[in-house]
């Protein structure tokens, strides 16, 4: 993009001004600009797919199908749906105009909120770099994109081939780490995304409020996973395997946690273990379907987190390669280490509960998760955990999956996140609603003017 992504910060401050310059120009704002884009996106995850899935496997050693299905297919996905529905959502909306502001009109346009800044993580790092970027170009936006130092590979990727598939002059890069994120965050934006921990969203947060800009923050914590005594234990201990140990549990949205009925324990754990080895073999170091963790400090805190509890399965490390075996440790508390912090790492510890009941309270004791869990075949308990607990999205019978769905809007509360995207959801969010009052002048009631009289005012408050 004009050079390169790799430019020094005090390159930053000129960049953020010509790309909002650009977008004063309106060539973002039309219809087929928007769509041509988007089929750019698509067209990029394509015909560009092999060396995208070859980068996230130098990244973090992450499986081709899974490279596929989370990010380069999931990505050609969103944009797809977005260009087909874009017209729609463009459209200006009428919505009912108040006796007092007859004879008029009213409607809501939705109009690009300009110059926004996205800022990617490690764990999804095309994914989540483009879906938001998708949503930034359908509300038409010109954006500036920060992808993640810890994938270099990828991020390199992005930057090569983006810019000969989209506008360049609409969309630009910027690499590097920390001196290049904290100049970006220096300069005024129209809204930013950031994707990340909890630690740095506030420090997104603080910059933000220094020249008053929108964020939306999509960040993390401990997810947990409510397992009842009345549940197909085949299908659950499957489906929480895929969900955990999905790119070596560095997944915002996966189980951080199990909240095991005391009652079924040993057999889930058993039939948990057995899926973990259908899946990966008696070695799963040498499995081609285990991702790896990201980088050396990552690993080093992950390993740290193997002293507490009884280990039922997994537990081998190697720094070398950056691997940790898919693990469950059982007999955890909630004072532990492990349960301190979220694990990002596919190390899945297991607490007992007594019943629905007492899950939901150890629950609400923590923070607001991004995502919750709950396994039952009694609609009544999963309904009631539905309500008497709040996260930033759950499922029943399932987990991770709730965000791929372009109708669910995905986002957090409270600790983690605020605001949300996929499919509309990335439109609007993306975009300012501009209520619009149109008038005729054909007819003048006097009742709002001066003189108020008793008159006056009686009318007023029969109408009103």
């Amino acid at each position: 993009m004009d050079g390169g992504a790799n430019i020094d910060t005090n390159e930053i401050p000129e960049l953020v001004s010509g790309l909002k310059k650009f977008f004063r120009t309106g060539r973002t704002r039309p219809l087929e600009w928007r769509r041509r884009q988007l089929r750019g996106i698509e067209a990029l995850m394509h015909e560009k797919e092999s060396v995208f899935l070859d980068a996230l496997a130098a990244d973090v050693g992450k499986p081709r199908f899974e490279g596929w299905i989370s990010e380069t297919g999931f990505v050609a996905s969103d944009a797809r749906h977005t260009a087909k529905h874009l017209a729609k959502w463009m459209k200006p909306e009428k919505v009912m105009t108040g006796v007092t502001n007859l004879p008029g009109s009213s409607r809501i346009l939705r109009e690009p909120l300009g110059t926004v800044l996205i800022i990617g993580p490690f764990n999804y790092p095309l994914q989540l770099m483009l879906s938001p970027l998708i949503g930034a170009i359908a509300a038409g936006n010109a954006a500036v994109l920060k992808p993640s130092e810890m994938t270099p590979h990828t991020s390199a990727a992005i930057a090569e081939w983006l810019p000969r598939y989209v506008d360049a002059d609409a969309v630009k890069m910027v690499l590097g780490g920390i001196p290049e994120t904290t100049a970006l965050l220096r300069e005024r934006f129209d809204h930013i995304f950031y994707t990340g921990s909890t630690a740095v969203g506030r420090i997104v947060m603080r910059a933000a409020a220094e020249h008053l800009t929108p964020v939306t923050l999509e960040l993390g914590g401990k997810s947990p996973c409510i397992i009842d005594r009345d549940v197909d234990i085949e299908v659950a201990a499957r489906r929480i395997a895929w969900g955990k140990f999905f790119n070596a549990g560095q997944t915002c949205v996966a189980p951080d946690y199990l909240l095991v009925h005391e009652a079924i324990e040993d057999a889930f754990l058993h039939r948990l273990t057995a899926k973990i080895q259908d899946f990966y073999g008696d070695d799963p170091e040498k499995s081609p379907d285990l991702a790896r963790i990201v980088n050396d400090r990552h690993h080093a805190r992950l390993s740290g987190l193997l002293g507490e509890g009884e280990i039922v399965c997994g537990g081998e490390t190697n720094p070398e390669t950056r691997y940790i075996a898919p693990t469950v440790i059982r007999g955890v508390t909630r004072d532990m280490k492990i349960m301190q912090e979220e694990i990002f790492g596919p190390i899945l510890p297991v607490l007992t509960v007594r019943g629905v009941d007492e899950a939901i309270d150890f629950v609400n004791e923590g923070e607001k998760p991004l995502a919750l869990y709950v396994y039952t075949n009694d609609s009544a308990k999963s309904e009631r955990v539905l309500a008497q607990t709040s996260s930033g999205g759950a499922a029943v019978n399932e987990c991770v999956a709730h965000m791929v769905g372009p109708e669910l809007p995905f986002g957090g509360v409270g600790q983690s996140g605020m605001g949300a995207y996929h499919g509309r959801a990335s439109f609007e969010t993306f975009s300012h609603q501009k209520s619009v009052l149109v008038k005729s002048t054909k007819l003048e009631p006097p009742l709002r003017y001066p003189p108020y009289t008793d008159g006056k005012e009686k009318i007023a408050r029969k109408i009103l």
